[in-house]
């Protein structure tokens, strides 16, 4: 049987850095992914280097960055759902969850990865976790999916502990630094964006391993 995954993240290119191994190593083993990104990152401040976007282009750029990303990572189902960036904690939480409940319903995916609420940074990222955990907890235990998040706020293992499920993705380091690379309105750094060269062994330390928490409904 196909394990159907869904991941529901709010920008292009908060796949690239911490799932998009993972992602890969899933699909080449023959799982369907399902991606729902809630913006186009449309209020993102990066524009390129040198700049090549501006406010009114920069969705569109950033749109065709995601698909390319998604190429990479060999991801079947991108689906844009419409929301504004950096609004999502201000969204209606009926229409929020109301968009992510139609994903479930359709994909009825196995496995859901999304931000871990309360320990991602960005107000958007915080808010997509919670609503993520909200939809699926309204379930009945039984028809809920797994759900893993993605953390990396600042001393958040003194709070929610060790990561859970710690994932080998040195195999996938090809797709994970194209879809990195897509995003090139937004990273510039040389060592990422191929103009400066890293051992082997540097990239397996600094991209080689994806961390993730799986979220426990009480």
């Amino acid at each position: 049987m196909t394990e159907k995954i869904l991941v529901v993240l709010p920008h292009p290119d908060d796949e690239a850095f911490g799932l998009s191994g993972t992602l890969a190593k899933y699909v080449q083993q023959g799982a369907r992914v399902t991606y729902g990104c809630l913006t186009l990152g449309e209020m993102g401040r990066n524009m390129g280097v040198p700049p090549f976007a501006n406010r009114v282009t920069l969705p569109g750029i950033r749109k065709l960055e995601l698909e390319e990303s998604c190429r990479a990572i060999g991801i079947q189902d991108l689906r844009l759902l419409g929301f504004h960036d950096k609004m999502i904690e201000f969204e209606a939480p009926e229409l929020l969850d109301a968009s992510i409940r139609a994903l479930l319903d359709e994909v009825r995916p196995t496995l859901v990865f999304t931000f871990y609420p309360g320990y991602a940074v960005h107000p958007d990222h915080d808010a997509c976790g919670e609503a993520v955990v909200r939809v699926i907890g309204s379930l009945p235990e039984s028809e809920r999916p797994t759900v893993r998040g993605i953390a990396f706020s600042k001393n958040h293992q003194d709070y929610i502990g060790q990561p859970d499920v710690v994932n080998d993705v040195r195999g996938f380091l090809r797709q994970k630094l194209a879809s990195i690379r897509a995003h090139r309105s937004q990273f510039q750094a040389p060592e990422l964006m191929g103009s400066k060269e890293l051992s082997q062994a540097e990239l397996e330390e600094r991209f080689g391993t994806e961390r993730f928490y799986t979220y426990k409904f009480l």
